[in-house]
């Protein structure tokens, strides 16, 4: 019965640690690996971190650049809608006047240079 006793001792010593699903690991060991595990997670995080800022900044600078182009385009457009008032006034104020001489002048110019622009372009 000693050599029994003997045998399970061995077998004991033998596979100590090891459970189902896998070998256990000592507990400074897998201390270690998890040390090893936490590092990579922290530099692939800081990684992320440094990529996404840097991303927020280059979504910073588009939006600013498309402000400042919008803002152009705003005032254009205020200049624009400026110089159209002007001629709309002047329009206005050549079709209020009474003279059909005026008024024929002005359509028969318009016809003739409708008419140049026809043939020169073709």
């Amino acid at each position: 019965m000693n050599a029994r006793r003997d045998f399970r001792n061995n077998k004991t010593a033998l596979f100590d640690g090891i459970e189902e699903g896998g070998i256990k690991a000592s507990s400074s060991y897998s201390h270690e690996i998890d040390e090893h595990d936490n590092e990579g997670a922290i530099d692939g995080l800081q990684d992320r971190v440094i990529l996404l800022k840097r991303l927020s900044g280059d979504i910073n600078e588009e939006v600013e650049s498309h402000n400042r182009m919008l803002d152009r385009m705003g005032n254009d457009m205020d200049s624009s809608r400026g110089v159209l008032s002007g001629t709309m006034d002047r329009f206005k104020m050549v079709f209020e006047t009474k003279s059909s001489r005026r008024m024929f002048t002005l359509v028969a110019s318009f016809v003739v240079i409708f008419l140049v622009i026809y043939y020169l372009t073709r």
